[in-house]
């Protein structure tokens, strides 16, 4: 898709950018060159901010907020000064996740209580909590929501514990949030990504050889790219995935069909 093409005259709220590594970003990118140019992005917390702000002014962001989704009046906040800003939202991208570092290590039986709640917390309530916020103007569109994912929502990926139970719950709040937005036209989908090289993977152990077993078994014998999951995401935002919501796509390279 070309500049001025399914996105032009979008408005497109970025949630979870962390660098120009991240999987959001690659969205952005893939939504940009669909001809959105009407962006805004949240952020949590000053170490993140050093980082979006330049991503988001490279694009003319009309919005860049601080939004940490950990609390109800910090994204209460962020939300009025969109609903100031616009009357409307037309793609809402949502790639927040996050578990404490030792619940990423040895046994998920070993998982605390409070890294249970975090993980869930941030990587699956958040999804609620944005969706119930935006709901209204993306209703005022006919807007869509995409999340983000993964393998281990599925099957026992080694280290990644408990944020595999939470992204199980972030596949299921899917379906939940498709019903009840789906009479408003608001549609909403995952992307199950592939292993790809972001911030976040970096905190599970072992991630460099995942990448290499990939790209050796998986049907097209590779990994993905951030682009392989933007292009996957425009479709499923554009007009092109309106008949689509509720879903749980793949952009892994097939890894996900192999049995053994």
């Amino acid at each position: 898709m070309e500049a001025g093409g399914w996105f032009a005259g979008k408005r497109a709220l970025i949630c979870g950018v962390a660098n120009e590594r991240s999987i959001a970003w690659g969205i952005t990118r893939a939504l940009h060159a669909g001809g959105c140019t009407d962006f805004a992005f949240t952020y949590a917390g000053e170490v993140i901010e050093k980082r979006v702000r330049p991503l988001a002014r490279s694009l003319d962001a009309r919005m860049i907020l601080p939004c940490d989704v950990s609390s109800d009046a910090q994204v209460t906040a962020a939300f009025d000064e969109i609903a100031r800003t616009w009357d409307g939202i037309d793609v809402l991208v949502h790639s927040i996740a996050f578990a404490p570092r030792e619940g990423l290590e040895g046994r998920f039986i070993d998982t605390t209580r409070e890294g249970f709640r975090v993980a869930l917390d941030i990587s699956t309530y958040s999804l609620v909590l944005l969706a119930r916020h935006a709901a209204p103007l993306l209703a005022a569109r006919k807007g869509s929501i995409i999340t983000l994912s993964y393998y281990g929502a599925e099957k026992v990926v080694p280290n990644y514990n408990v944020m595999g139970v939470a992204k199980a719950a972030l596949e299921a709040s899917v379906r939940y949030l498709a019903c009840d937005l789906g009479a408003d036209g608001v549609r909403i989908n995952a992307i199950s990504a592939g292993a790809i090289k972001t911030l976040a993977a970096a905190g599970v152990k072992g991630f460099r050889g995942m990448l290499g077993a990939i790209e050796e078994r998986s049907p097209l014998r590779r990994g993905v790219t951030q682009d392989d999951v933007g292009r996957a995401a425009a479709f499923l935002l554009s007009d092109l995935g309106s008949g689509i919501t509720g879903e749980i796509l793949h952009v892994d390279a097939g890894y996900n069909i192999i049995g053994m």
